[in-house]
Protein backbone atom coordinates (compact mmCIF):
# COMPACT_ATOMS: atom_id res chain seq x y z
CA UNK A 1 0.00 0.00 0.00
CA UNK A 2 1.64 3.60 -0.84
CA UNK A 3 1.56 6.48 1.56
CA UNK A 4 -0.67 9.01 0.70
CA UNK A 5 1.06 12.20 1.03
CA UNK A 6 -2.04 14.91 0.84
CA UNK A 7 -3.72 13.42 3.39
CA UNK A 8 -3.70 14.90 6.81
CA UNK A 9 -3.00 13.05 10.10
CA UNK A 10 -5.97 13.42 12.70
CA UNK A 11 -5.37 13.64 15.82
CA UNK A 12 -7.25 14.82 18.75
CA UNK A 13 -6.69 18.78 18.92
CA UNK A 14 -6.93 18.61 14.85
CA UNK A 15 -10.10 16.52 14.92
CA UNK A 16 -12.25 19.35 14.68
CA UNK A 17 -11.08 20.83 12.27
CA UNK A 18 -11.27 18.32 10.21
CA UNK A 19 -14.68 17.36 11.05
CA UNK A 20 -16.17 21.25 10.18
CA UNK A 21 -14.15 20.93 6.72
CA UNK A 22 -15.97 17.91 5.86
CA UNK A 23 -19.41 19.98 7.05
CA UNK A 24 -18.06 22.39 4.24
CA UNK A 25 -16.22 24.62 7.01
CA UNK A 26 -12.70 26.12 7.86
CA UNK A 27 -11.67 26.73 10.89
CA UNK A 28 -8.92 29.02 12.20
CA UNK A 29 -7.79 29.38 15.61
CA UNK A 30 -7.87 32.66 17.59
CA UNK A 31 -6.16 34.41 20.31
CA UNK A 32 -7.90 35.88 23.44
CA UNK A 33 -5.03 37.63 24.04
CA UNK A 34 -3.45 39.38 20.57
CA UNK A 35 -6.84 39.01 18.56
CA UNK A 36 -5.18 37.46 16.26
CA UNK A 37 -6.28 34.81 14.01
CA UNK A 38 -3.88 32.21 12.41
CA UNK A 39 -4.18 29.16 10.41
CA UNK A 40 -2.87 26.24 10.13
CA UNK A 41 -4.31 25.16 13.64
CA UNK A 42 -1.98 24.98 16.25
CA UNK A 43 -2.10 24.47 20.12
CA UNK A 44 -0.65 28.53 21.33
CA UNK A 45 -0.60 31.47 19.41
CA UNK A 46 2.29 32.18 16.98
CA UNK A 47 2.22 35.41 17.63
CA UNK A 48 2.45 36.44 21.05
CA UNK A 49 2.89 32.75 22.57
CA UNK A 50 -0.30 32.14 24.32
CA UNK A 51 -1.27 28.95 25.52
CA UNK A 52 -3.73 26.34 24.34
CA UNK A 53 -6.49 28.11 26.85
CA UNK A 54 -6.47 31.50 25.26
CA UNK A 55 -6.67 29.97 21.62
CA UNK A 56 -9.63 29.32 20.22
CA UNK A 57 -11.35 27.71 16.68
CA UNK A 58 -13.61 29.87 15.01
CA UNK A 59 -15.79 29.65 11.72
CA UNK A 60 -13.44 31.72 8.78
CA UNK A 61 -15.75 33.64 6.52
CA UNK A 62 -14.89 32.17 3.70
CA UNK A 63 -13.30 35.35 1.58
CA UNK A 64 -10.04 35.81 0.35
CA UNK A 65 -7.59 37.34 -1.59
CA UNK A 66 -5.13 35.80 -3.96
CA UNK A 67 -1.45 36.72 -3.03
CA UNK A 68 0.52 34.63 -5.45
CA UNK A 69 -0.03 31.06 -7.13
CA UNK A 70 1.90 28.27 -9.20
CA UNK A 71 1.08 26.65 -12.18
CA UNK A 72 2.51 23.01 -11.72
CA UNK A 73 3.00 20.88 -14.62
CA UNK A 74 4.98 18.20 -13.46
CA UNK A 75 4.46 16.79 -9.56
CA UNK A 76 6.25 13.05 -9.89
CA UNK A 77 5.23 12.71 -6.01
CA UNK A 78 1.93 10.28 -5.29
CA UNK A 79 -0.83 11.47 -5.96
CA UNK A 80 -0.44 14.74 -7.39
CA UNK A 81 0.72 13.39 -10.75
CA UNK A 82 -2.34 12.54 -12.14
CA UNK A 83 -3.59 15.85 -11.07
CA UNK A 84 -1.37 18.17 -12.96
CA UNK A 85 -1.63 20.82 -13.96
CA UNK A 86 -2.71 22.27 -10.85
CA UNK A 87 -2.92 25.52 -9.17
CA UNK A 88 -0.92 26.09 -5.83
CA UNK A 89 -1.54 29.55 -4.41
CA UNK A 90 -1.33 31.35 -1.36
CA UNK A 91 -4.18 33.15 0.02
CA UNK A 92 -4.97 35.92 2.50
CA UNK A 93 -7.90 35.16 4.46
CA UNK A 94 -10.34 38.36 5.37
CA UNK A 95 -9.64 37.06 8.61
CA UNK A 96 -5.97 37.80 8.24
CA UNK A 97 -3.90 34.99 7.85
CA UNK A 98 -2.24 33.80 5.21
CA UNK A 99 -2.97 30.37 3.58
CA UNK A 100 -1.40 27.48 0.87
CA UNK A 101 -4.13 26.08 -0.99
CA UNK A 102 -5.26 25.20 -4.27
CA UNK A 103 -7.41 27.75 -6.55
CA UNK A 104 -9.83 25.61 -8.62
CA UNK A 105 -12.37 26.40 -11.24
CA UNK A 106 -10.31 29.16 -13.28
CA UNK A 107 -7.70 29.49 -15.83
CA UNK A 108 -4.52 30.40 -15.07
CA UNK A 109 -4.39 33.21 -17.96
CA UNK A 110 -7.52 34.53 -15.40
CA UNK A 111 -5.68 34.88 -11.92
CA UNK A 112 -5.02 38.33 -11.08
CA UNK A 113 -2.87 39.10 -7.80
CA UNK A 114 -5.74 40.49 -5.60
CA UNK A 115 -8.66 39.12 -7.25
CA UNK A 116 -11.46 37.95 -4.69
CA UNK A 117 -11.88 34.45 -4.28
CA UNK A 118 -14.37 32.05 -1.69
CA UNK A 119 -13.85 29.13 -0.14
CA UNK A 120 -14.72 25.79 -1.66
CA UNK A 121 -13.82 22.04 -0.78
CA UNK A 122 -12.24 19.31 -2.54
CA UNK A 123 -12.48 15.64 -1.45
CA UNK A 124 -9.05 14.26 -0.60
CA UNK A 125 -10.40 11.07 0.46
CA UNK A 126 -13.26 9.30 1.38
CA UNK A 127 -14.41 11.63 3.94
CA UNK A 128 -11.36 13.90 4.10
CA UNK A 129 -12.29 16.96 2.73
CA UNK A 130 -9.56 20.17 1.80
CA UNK A 131 -10.11 23.73 1.91
CA UNK A 132 -9.55 25.24 -1.81
CA UNK A 133 -10.53 28.48 -3.47
CA UNK A 134 -12.62 29.40 -6.83
CA UNK A 135 -13.43 32.87 -7.80
CA UNK A 136 -15.85 34.57 -6.39
CA UNK A 137 -18.61 34.89 -7.60
CA UNK A 138 -20.99 38.62 -6.72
Amino acid sequence: MSARYDLPETDDFTRPYWDAAAEGRLLLRRCADCGRAHHYPREFCPFCWAGEERVAWESASGRATLYTWSVIHRNDLPPFGTRVPYTAAVVDLAEGPRMMTEVVECAPADLRIGMRLELAFREAAEGVWVAVFRPDTP
